[in-house]
């Protein structure tokens, strides 16, 4: 680096080194791209939620944005108003560290043709098409205006990947077929059409998340018959694929605590500390599930932690605890904490496994299911069908 070298060339080669120090960054030509695609471009504002739940704004105006975008950080970049007047995030520009570890797991060829599903600010775009080449890549995302944005501030970089506006459940069947697909939004099941449009012998890397963080990053090779593979061994989620371009996920969560079945529980009510347990309970439960807080105690904290499933099944755990117990409050067909404790129990008389034990497969009938060191091991667990995209919790 010299006197002369653009502020923000220093921050990116900074930003590199700090991911290959990490043992993340590892190819010379991911390195390149992170240090030639400048970040601030696809990130020219980004939102940050303070302790009391508003948003502030952090823009080229402030002193100190070019240094947070350089950061190995993730960037909120749009949100949108509920219904009941929340506001919730729609759009984020991803971790650098975790961009570059899924597309490292990609193990890219130079000749390869891959599809990306969830343009977002295109930055990742930007990453894929400086590697690759313009006509190797191809991105959706159902957001028109993302789309569209995306698509001009790659066009300022000289970049030109195919960016279509389009539901990413369905892929781009007539730019098919692909080397790979990589998905940076979550989805509760993995799409059968991914699968068609991807070669034999390709790979789909994708957030398969049922709900409540109940799923991590997957990597599956595409057989003749089924796409089958392993988590990958650390935890990492990204917002919900979207059904509609406009309408944010509305996450209110409906219950009255006495209407419930009493009993105790010894365990945490966040599902983030124990997320292998609740990805196992899903095959014993019939929907996705939505997570949140309610009510408030005298000092204004949550009362409440609250699991409700579409079908009407929720549950609620006191955020208190009294002698190391917590109030569990159950109503509906699928008892839902039950489930998971029964879940939690079997994962530790496993061992307590890691991710990168498990492993998916899926078949064209749509069936998903989960497996403990080995596609034909002893320890399977098969995941109902989603009955619809779950809305993003939170």
């Amino acid at each position: 680096m010299t006197a002369t070298t653009p502020p923000w060339r220093t921050l990116a080669h900074r930003l590199a080194d700090e991911l290959a120090t990490e043992g993340v960054l590892r190819s010379p030509q991911w390195r390149a791209a992170i240090e030639t695609v400048p970040r601030h471009v696809f990130v020219p504002r980004f939102h940050t939620q303070q302790r009391d739940g508003r948003w502030s704004e952090t823009g080229a105006e402030s002193p100190d944005w070019l240094d947070q975008v350089y950061r190995n950080q993730p960037l909120i970049t749009a949100l949108a108003t509920t219904p009941r007047g929340s506001q919730v995030t729609v759009s984020s520009s991803t971790k650098p560290g975790l961009m570059i570890r899924m597309l490292e797991a990609l193990d890219l060829e130079d000749s390869h043709r891959v599809l990306e599903i969830g343009t977002g600010t295109g930055y990742n775009a930007g990453l894929l098409t400086r590697r690759l080449g313009d006509d190797q890549v191809c991105s959706v995302d159902i957001g028109a205006d993302l789309v569209a944005t995306a698509r001009t501030r790659l066009h300022e970089l000289g970049l030109r990947p195919t960016l279509v506006a389009a539901h990413g459940g369905a892929g781009l069947p007539g730019h098919a077929p692909f080397d790979r697909i990589i998905a940076t939004c979550s989805v509760p099941t993995i799409p059968w059409a991914w699968a068609e449009q991807v070669r034999e012998g390709g790979l789909i890397l994708a957030d398969l998340k049922r709900s409540v963080h109940a799923g991590n990053l997957v990597l599956l090779t595409r057989h003749a018959d089924r796409l089958e593979g392993r988590f990958l061994p650390r935890w990492a989620g990204f917002m919900a694929i979207r059904d509609t371009d406009c309408a944010p996920p509305d996450r209110h969560i409906s219950f009255t605590p006495a209407d419930g079945a009493h009993s105790t529980t010894s365990l945490s009510p966040h599902p983030w500390e124990s997320l292998i347990p609740w990805l196992l309970a899903q095959s014993r439960m019939p929907s996705q599930l939505t997570f949140g807080y309610r009510g408030l105690t005298d000092t204004g904290a949550h009362q409440w932690a609250v699991f409700t499933a579409s079908e009407g099944s929720w549950c609620a755990v006191a955020m208190n605890a009294t002698n190391d117990r917590r109030d569990v409050r159950q109503h509906g067909a699928t008892r839902i904490w039950d489930e998971y404790e029964k879940s939690r129990s079997q994962w530790q008389n496993l061992g307590e496994p890691g991710w990168d034990r498990f492993g998916v497969t899926v078949t064209d009938d749509g069936t998903h299911r989960l497996w403990l060191d080995e596609p034909d091991g002893t320890h399977t667990w098969v995941l109902p069908r989603a009955a619809g995209q779950r809305a993003t919790w939170g």
